[in-house]
């Protein structure tokens, strides 16, 4: 905070746009690539990270991190890098190697501050030596860093930081400086992720641009990443320093990027609903004119086909009690939550919203969770015929260690590399390390591993979450699918050919008496707990409001267990598992969405890994608090299909 003030924020609240305007996408051809060999016309699963930050990021440098975008890619592919802190002779404390390979990744640098902090770090820049940039590095107190002691101050120093605007010092009177600066970074990025990318035809890695776009008024937490779909991009990434709506961000990728001729295209991934306080999936433009309504409703729905679902601060699924949610409890919503600590009363927004989610402050809404957002998207089609909130899922890591996917319960080290005495050390702290996530990852399903198909995959929403293992969900929907799918070998070919996948919208019901059936299939993670369950998971909108039923369809509830002296696991389980389902009531008022949940036996979470590597005498307070969790069930989630009423 006092670094975003020292950096950004100044007590004049005007927009500070760039001066010029940043340049859109130049048309361009994509440069050439072998065509892959390994290509699977019905599709395989992919993983990936699209959610990571390295030290070009104000945030992660301030905390240590030194990893460039190379080191990143070099990390996913499987290569080791270092982690903080680094001693004097600039050696790592830790050198780390991810256990598997991922198939790609995005390094999504914050677009705020990027100027600012490379020139803060560049002893050779201009304005290295200035008070801003000393505080910046810690060389330097500020009596900004005194008030955020001071109690009183909280209030008035979160509205500070909401505030829009450059630190002249750093940037100069017409910002010029930081505008340069962020290029030359915005192009470093650039440059790490071309060299990464496999373009021969064994297709090995594919690597993405992209960065993250960051707006948090009062703390509350509305971001998104942007991702491209090639080499093709705008001169600048958009932050909400000069962009500070998100109806702005939004026209701004369309007319920058999207709507060009330049061969550039884009989607955005909200990521974190658990901890925006009902805004990121808020209704804002009720009051406007009809058509301009629809118009925003359909700017967002066309340029946010994913959400990510789980990462470092949570999983947003679902949470059990919510105002105008009926159905009953699902048991499995209890999952990693970071908002609603066991014994904690938190504020139901109702219809509103709140502020200061980060902090863990302010209501929590329905809305902050994407199985309503889901069918608060079918409400508003029903009221204005354009549903918004079309989306399907993944997960990522958002980690700030340069590290993507970095997710083994074994092996987690925090999203910015503390002490494991830090990571497992309640005390005082409001949100302490232990109910942190250990991270997700993306999943698609891809022809092949090229640039094309992985965002391809993410546009038509053919893509799932993990919380990090790599668990393989598939799900189809069809009038009269056959009931017999999941006996044969021709699952996927005839799932496409007689139904819909994941991401899909079902046609109209050809006949009075035809059968909604979904089949639903997920295969192990060979180095994960074997399957317990698969799940269809139905939500819809009733006249009495939001509903909900989920529904056990393989598998089931077990005795599977874990030993919590040594994490050997326990009991039987599943290497596939496959089942149809048919909906007996299809054709709910406003239609209906549909995913699949798969979940593994219990295992050992992080924090137990972790405990377990010291002496009992010698382990924290969050080794032996009854609130942290000491196992957990792996799990993974399809995107939804879409049923739209029959009008």
């Amino acid at each position: 905070m006092v670094l975003g003030l020292a950096l950004g924020c100044k007590l004049d609240p005007g927009k500070q746009p760039w001066e010029p305007e940043s340049r859109p996408a130049q048309k361009a051809t994509p440069a050439p690539r072998e065509p892959c060999t390994d290509r699977t016309p019905l599709r395989r699963a992919l993983f990936g990270d699209l959610h990571v930050h390295t030290g070009f990021s104000m945030d992660a440098w301030v905390q240590g991190t030194l990893v460039t975008p190379d080191d990143a890619y070099r990390f996913a592919r499987g290569e080791p890098i270092g982690l903080p802190p680094y001693g004097a002779d600039g050696r790592p404390s830790a050198t780390v190697r991810i256990e598997r390979p991922l198939d790609f990744a995005a390094v999504t640098d914050h677009a705020e501050w990027l100027g600012e902090t490379a020139l803060c770090r560049d002893p050779e820049s201009e304005v290295y030596d200035t008070r801003s940039c000393r505080i910046f590095r810690g060389e330097e107190e500020s009596w900004l860093a005194w008030l955020v002691g001071v109690k009183g101050f909280r209030k008035k120093l979160a509205g500070a930081v909401a505030l829009r605007g450059r630190n002249e010092e750093i940037c100069g009177e017409d910002a010029s400086r930081c505008r340069a600066r962020t290029r030359t970074a915005w192009e470093a990025n650039q440059e790490a992720t071309e060299r990464w990318y496999d373009r021969s035809a064994a297709c090995r890695f594919t690597t993405l641009h992209g960065y993250e776009y960051s707006r948090s008024p009062s703390f509350t937490k509305i971001h998104r990443n942007v991702i491209f779909r090639n080499e093709i991009v705008p001169e600048l990434p958009i932050s909400w320093i000069d962009t500070p709506t998100e109806p702005g961000f939004w026209r701004k990728l369309r007319s920058q990027c999207v709507d060009t001729d330049s061969g550039c295209d884009a989607i955005a991934i909200p990521h974190n609903p658990n901890l925006s306080n009902g805004q990121l999936f808020s209704v804002w433009y009720r009051d406007l004119p009809l058509e301009e309504q629809r118009a925003q409703a359909r700017l967002r729905g066309g340029l946010e086909p994913i959400v990510e679902m789980v990462q470092y601060k949570g999983e947003s699924e679902c949470r059990n009690g919510l105002y105008g949610v009926l159905g009953g409890p699902d048991e499995l919503c209890d999952f990693e939550k970071i908002r609603d600590l066991p014994g904690e009363a938190v504020e139901d927004c109702e219809d509103g919203t709140g502020e200061g989610a980060q902090r863990g402050r302010g209501c929590i809404s329905r809305l902050d969770y994407v199985r309503y957002a889901l069918v608060e998207g079918l409400r508003e089609a029903e009221r204005i015929g354009v549903n918004p909130y079309v989306f399907g899922f993944i997960g990522s890591t958002d980690s700030h260690l340069g590290n993507p996917g970095a997710t083994a319960e074994t092996s987690y080290v925090g999203k910015f590399g503390f002490t494991r005495e830090q990571l497992l050390t309640i005390g005082d702290k409001r949100r302490p390390n232990v109910f942190r996530s250990a991270g997700g990852l993306a999943g698609v399903w891809a022809e092949e591993n090229s640039r094309e198909a992985v965002f391809d995959a993410l546009a038509r929403r053919e893509a799932f979450a993990t919380s990090g293992n790599r668990i393989e969900p598939r799900l189809f929907a069809g009038w009269d699918l056959p009931a017999d799918l999941c006996e044969g070998e021709d699952l996927v070919a005839r799932g496409y050919a007689r139904g819909v996948p994941m991401g899909g919208t079902l046609p109209p019901r050809p006949r009075a008496d035809a059968t909604l059936r979904l089949v639903a299939h997920a295969r192990r993670d060979p180095r994960g707990a074997p399957l317990q369950r698969l799940q269809i998971v139905k939500a819809w909108l009733g006249e009495d409001g939001f509903h909900q039923a989920v529904h056990d369809v393989a598998g089931g509830a077990s005795d599977a267990s874990v030993d919590p002296e040594t994490c050997a696991l326990r009991g039987g389980g599943a290497d596939e598992l496959c089942a149809t389902w048919t909906d007996p009531d299809p054709t709910p008022r406003a239609g209906a969405v549909y995913y699949a949940r798969v979940l593994e036996n219990p295992s050992c979470r992080w924090t137990t890994w972790k405990c377990l590597e010291l002496p009992a005498a010698e382990r924290p307070d969050g080794c032996t608090d009854p609130r942290v969790p000491r196992t957990l069930q792996e799990r993974a989630w399809t995107s939804p299909v879409w049923l739209t009423p029959e009008r």
